[in-house]
């Protein structure tokens, strides 16, 4: 392939994350290219450029955006500005892959689906899960028919110990948009409304809780601490959200908690043809046959090139093609509806219906 076919990519945001995502797209050099970088720390923007041959040091994120030899945008920053920055980049012609949650809230997440329908171009939210060998191949047996109607399903993540960063804007409602809900119950979200059938859900009843955060007990060893900083989010979190079929999904998340728990991401589906299990990289499909409870174990492929690499070529293949992404601005914005109701049914305690008017 040509030099000038290669998808030319620039990176705002050159911490942890952006890291991950130099690493994967290094790994597809054929097809795409990181051109230039930038963070708020532009030292450590010049340190990545450095490490990874990158050409351009961009002084701010918008004069990175505004760039012309630049086709798509990484947006690989904290929550609360995810939306400015990929609508920015929508309105230069970009298309952009945003790092999950897609926006602080249900309206920044409206705001970027108005965005991208006025500008046509690719928005995907950055959900790997969705890429590993375990859902792909779970999900390819569902489509078969194996599970029949999947009619509920429950999935959770359950950290015993792991507050990231406390002080920082990770616990800081008003920077990231809330606690475990948002941080890594957005990703338990979308892998069961992947496996189960992308079902429309129209109402939320839930529940958040703080008992660990604000005495300064269940730290993990994610960032940084900021003695002097406030923590003003959740530490656990729990729902069910009903669906437009009638089908339903219990949610479970915590960053701290006293229970017996390795701390590994589940889902389990409950089908009328059979049932199965995810957990971390286990899975079992469970079945009746000649009367008798049968469980079929899940075995690795061989060869995998790994979710966030399948997920860098997807957002690659969709920027090409202007196929719709899988986790599409739409998919984004159904998270943070959900995740906005759980926040308010903790509130009022009641249920809450979904508003998907733009």
């Amino acid at each position: 392939m040509e030099n000038s076919n290669k998808v030319r990519i620039g990176l705002i945001g050159a911490g942890n994350i952006g890291n991950v995502h130099l690493q994967e797209f290094g790994k597809l050099a054929e097809i795409c290219e990181i051109v230039a970088i930038t963070d708020t720390y532009l030292p450590l923007a010049e340190a990545r450029a450095q490490q990874y041959g990158i050409e351009s040091v961009a002084p701010t994120p918008q004069a990175l955006i505004e760039r012309l030899d630049i086709d798509a945008v990484i947006v690989a920053v904290p929550n609360q500005s995810h939306a400015s920055l990929t609508i920015s980049a929508l309105e230069h012609g970009k298309h952009v892959l945003v790092e999950k949650p897609m926006g602080l809230d249900s309206a920044a997440a409206k705001d970027i689906v108005r965005a991208q329908q006025k500008s046509g171009k690719t928005v995907m939210v950055a959900h790997q899960m969705r890429w590993e060998w375990l859902p792909q191949l779970v999900k390819a047996q569902i489509d078969r028919g194996e599970l029949g109607h999947i009619y509920t399903a429950k999935t959770g993540w359950y950290r015993r110990k792991g507050i990231p960063g406390w002080g920082t804007w990770f616990t800081q409602h008003g920077q990231s948009g809330g606690g475990p809900l948002i941080d890594i119950g957005v990703h338990m979200l979308d892998l069961a409304f992947f496996l189960m059938g992308e079902p429309k859900p129209v109402s939320v009843y839930g529940s958040t809780y703080a008992e660990f955060g604000p005495r300064k007990k269940g730290i993990g060893s994610w960032g940084k601490p900021d003695w002097n900083g406030t923590y003003d989010v959740e530490d656990l979190a729990t729902a069910i959200i009903k669906m437009e079929d009638g089908s339903s999904l219990t949610l479970e998340v915590s960053w701290a908690v006293h229970m017996d728990t390795d701390s590994t991401p589940f889902v389990h589906l409950m089908g009328s043809e059979g049932g199965a299990f995810l957990k971390g990289n286990e899975g079992k499909f469970l079945t009746e046959r000649f009367d008798q409870p049968v469980d079929i174990p899940l075995i690795a492929p061989i060869e995998d090139e790994g979710a966030r690499v399948k997920l860098s070529r997807h957002f690659i293949d969709c920027v090409r093609t202007g196929q719709t992404p899988i986790t599409s601005a739409e998919t984004g914005l159904r998270s943070n509806l959900i995740i906005d109701a759980i926040y308010e049914s903790s509130r009022t305690g009641g249920e809450v219906k979904l508003d998907w008017t733009l």
